[in-house]
């Protein structure tokens, strides 16, 4: 017991000494935080002095810079006004730039109207902005104009392939061309055109910048008027050079037919010649020089208007003028030189500002096809119907029976072409209709040579007059594709009327002895 007593009152002694000090450190720790709390007191203004200066220093710095970004606008300004002075001649690049310049300083001042001078720099910048466009409108005017000639003939006919070039014999300066075969359409499909270089390869970034910096400047009218005169123009004067003329259906029908006949040939070679290549040619300056959609197609358009329509024109005033026999295959000639071209004009024009140009195209086209179509129907009429005086003093073949034969052969060269007129324009089979409208001619033929024979006093020259003639239609068409449509049964059957017409010429001719 004595012994747990003892150590019970060390343990007690232990924990006032504990408690001693424990006190003794939170009056010390007390002390410190007093002392603290006045030093903090005793730094708290030089703390905002430090940083009130650290501040003032950040502002300077901004400051600084804010005056020296307007000091380099300034500078800048300086320097693009020096460049837009000396005009676009000497540097066009180095002028552009300029113009590019003085519409960041524009902006940037635009953007801090805080500042005294904003509101004059601005109005400064935009004053010799100005002036800058008017220079560079100028300037793409007499670039544009000076590169805008027309282009000669002979240059158009060098980009065609050797086996469409003119020959050097041909008349007209070599642009008359004879109908041709359907082997030599088929075989147009694969020949590659070379469109020229209306202006050249340098000079069409240079347009393209100035075009640019008038559109970003609002001065898309007076880009489109400039563009619109200067390529009209060319293109007006490179079909006359070439020989393409307005023609009216007056005008055509005073014509004499072999004159007529060569103009069309021209006409026919035209077409190509400036739908392959002048006016794929002409899309592809527009599509170089302009950025925007709408305005390349409403210039594109513009310039081509009045060429396109100087070009139809002729071929409408053909389908219009009075039909003749003689003018079937110069139309049907006319009609696959449009059907031949037509994809080519449904892609040049394929905007909606070119859509007259294309209804153009397309109906002409048609009216083309209707005129034929007339044309060839008319043919069997106008058989039946000749009244033509000339004897036939020896009963021989007559003049209307070899020009109807002739006619009806080189109806079987372009018969691809007919069956696509009949195709356009009727139901049913077309090798059907040609054989039934073939069968007619040839029946309207007999006919006529029935009413001929009879002008002949003498009995035996009347049938030596029909079998001769007849004999000569079955002759020729057992030689021709002819024979095919119309079928061996009708060979046979006018090799006996033949025959027949023998006979009774030596029944007559004997009855006499």
């Amino acid at each position: 017991m004595e012994t747990l007593r003892e150590r019970a009152e060390l343990m007690r002694e232990s924990m006032q000494k504990s408690q001693s000090v424990t006190d003794n450190m939170v009056t010390i720790l007390g002390s410190f935080d007093h002392r603290l709390s006045a030093l903090e007191t005793a730094m708290r203004p030089t703390q905002l002095r430090t940083h009130s200066i650290r501040r003032a220093h950040e502002n300077i710095d901004k400051t600084l810079k804010v005056a020296e970004a307007i000091l380099g606008q300034f500078d800048l300004k300086r320097q693009a006004e020096a460049k837009i002075l000396r005009g676009p001649h000497e540097d066009l690049e180095s002028y552009l730039e300029a113009v590019d310049q003085l519409r960041s300083i524009v902006r940037f001042f635009s953007g801090n109207k805080s500042l005294k001078s904003s509101i004059g720099v601005i109005n400064q910048a935009n004053n010799l902005l100005g002036k800058a466009i008017f220079k560079l409108e100028e300037e793409f005017r007499q670039l544009l104009t000076s590169y805008s000639k027309p282009v000669e003939p002979d240059r158009l006919f060098d980009c065609l392939p050797n086996s469409l070039r003119p020959s050097p014999a041909s008349p007209s300066d070599g642009h008359g061309t004879k109908p041709h075969s359907e082997h030599q359409t088929k075989s147009l499909e694969t020949i590659v055109y070379h469109p020229p270089a209306l202006i050249p390869a340098r000079i069409l970034p240079l347009l393209h910048d100035l075009a640019q910096q008038m559109v970003e400047a609002g001065q898309q009218q007076q880009l489109f008027n400039i563009y619109r005169e200067a390529r009209s123009s060319a293109v007006e004067q490179t079909l006359r050079k070439l020989g393409v003329e307005r023609l009216s259906k007056d005008d055509v029908q005073k014509m004499q037919w072999e004159v007529l006949e060569a103009k069309i040939g021209d006409w026919i070679h035209f077409m190509r010649i400036l739908v392959k290549l002048l006016f794929v040619a002409e899309k592809r300056v527009c599509n170089q020089i302009f950025d925007h959609e709408s305005l390349r197609d409403q210039c594109f358009a513009e310039v081509m208007g009045n060429s396109v329509a100087m070009l139809l024109s002729f071929g409408e005033a053909i389908a219009k003028s009075r039909r003749s026999p003689e003018k079937l295959f110069v139309l049907l000639d006319m009609y696959e030189i449009m059907r031949e071209l037509q994809p080519d004009i449904d892609i040049i024009f394929a905007s909606k500002y070119c859509g007259e140009m294309r209804e153009a195209a397309k109906v002409l086209t048609k009216r083309l096809a209707q005129t034929a179509q007339e044309t060839f129907g008319d043919f069997e009429e106008a058989v039946e119907k000749d009244a033509t005086k000339t004897a036939v003093l020896d009963g021989t073949v007559h003049p209307l029976t070899s020009y109807v034969i002739n006619y009806v052969k080189f109806v079987f060269d372009y018969q691809s072409t007919l069956k696509q007129l009949f195709k356009e324009f009727n139901d049913g089979d077309e090798d059907e209709q040609l054989a039934s409208l073939t069968t007619r001619i040839m029946q309207a033929l007999q006919n006529n040579l029935d009413g001929k024979s009879k002008q002949y006093k003498d009995p035996a020259l009347t049938q030596l007059f029909l079998m001769n003639n007849i004999h000569y239609i079955v002759r020729s068409v057992r030689k021709s594709e002819a024979k095919d449509l119309l079928g061996g049964d009708w060979v046979q059957i006018h090799r006996r009327v033949v025959q027949q017409h023998a006979n009774q010429y030596k029944r007559i001719s004997w009855s006499k002895v």
